[in-house]
């Protein structure tokens, strides 16, 4: 009996060092693979490649690769693959300040529209030398949207009440408890134009129009690559590989260019393990983004 007790006791530590130590290998090997680039596409000269992918919630770790590629001499140039419908204000305007520096650097940067690049997903490539865009791509959605919910007449059925004190008249301002007046609405409203109003002035610096020309598009409605084209807010029709050669050819990189792919921005799950993120500050940061969040963000 005490053998086999000795015996379970031996089996339950083997067990535990080989999950300790299998632990810490993953851990390991996680640090390593996190910032790492991959090659794409063999070729003489380098061209970088960066994926905008899905709503833009958190510009960094774009923003970190743009900075890797910048200070990299032996990367040329930098081609964006947009695919995105837009997402928070704030991300798609540091991502813009972004690529513009960029280019002040001295490293020329071209964007790529697939499936979608629309709102801000559309702001984010204006601030690119050259844009390219499929014929079917949809893009534009040039405004600004804000949800705010009101849950009063749900409350009142289940008899919740919630009392607000507050040190001024507009402290809860959007709040989901109660009704907007006409002021809070005016409030809301001006600075809804604000907000549009620096998408609109992006965007006709970028594409070198008319404020005025701007404003006529700018109505949140949305085009394909092929009327983009027509009304000058891409440059040219061509897939990803067309604006990669393109942009190859045009920094003196004969033939096909070796294409050093930035590693794309992890997910939810690996954001989680490697500890920079717990669930509780998700949880939050998701509710107060839905209560109150201004997007340039189309769907």
């Amino acid at each position: 009996m005490a053998g086999t007790s000795r015996n379970l006791w031996v089996i339950g530590l083997v067990t535990f060092g080989i999950l300790g130590l299998s632990f810490f290998l993953f851990a390991f090997f996680l640090t390593l693979w996190e910032g790492k680039d991959t090659v794409w596409s063999e070729g003489k000269g380098r061209i970088g490649l960066i994926p905008i992918t899905g709503p833009l919630i958190d510009a960094r770790p774009i923003i970190k690769q743009l900075q890797r590629f910048s200070r990299d001499s032996s990367i040329k140039a930098i081609v964006l693959r947009i695919d995105s419908p837009g997402g928070g204000v704030v991300p798609s305007q540091e991502l813009y300040r972004e690529i513009r520096r960029t280019r002040e650097q001295g490293k020329r940067v071209v964007a790529s529209l697939g499936d979608v690049a629309a709102s801000g997903g559309y702001y984010v490539a204006v601030a690119a030398e050259t844009i390219f865009a499929n014929p079917g791509t949809i893009t534009g959605s040039i405004g600004v949207i804000l949800h705010l919910s009101n849950v009063e007449a749900l409350l009142e059925k289940v008899g919740l009440k919630f009392e607000v004190m507050k040190s001024g008249r507009y402290k809860d301002l959007g709040s989901p408890f109660r009704a907007l007046d006409e002021s809070e609405r005016q409030i809301l409203q001006a600075l809804l134009e604000d907000v549009h109003a620096q998408f609109v002035e992006a965007v006709a610096e970028g594409r070198q129009l008319t404020v005025d020309r701007v404003r006529e598009l700018a109505d949140g409605r949305i085009f394909s690559g092929r009327q983009a084209l027509e009304l000058g807010l891409v440059d040219r029709l061509g897939s990803l590989r067309d604006a990669i050669l393109a942009t190859a050819k045009s920094v003196g990189i004969p033939g096909e260019p070796r294409v050093v792919r930035g590693e794309p921005e992890r997910g939810l799950l690996w954001t989680l393990l490697r500890g920079d993120l717990s669930w509780e500050t998700l949880l939050g940061n998701y509710l107060y983004s839905r209560r109150y969040q201004l997007q340039y963000l189309w769907y």
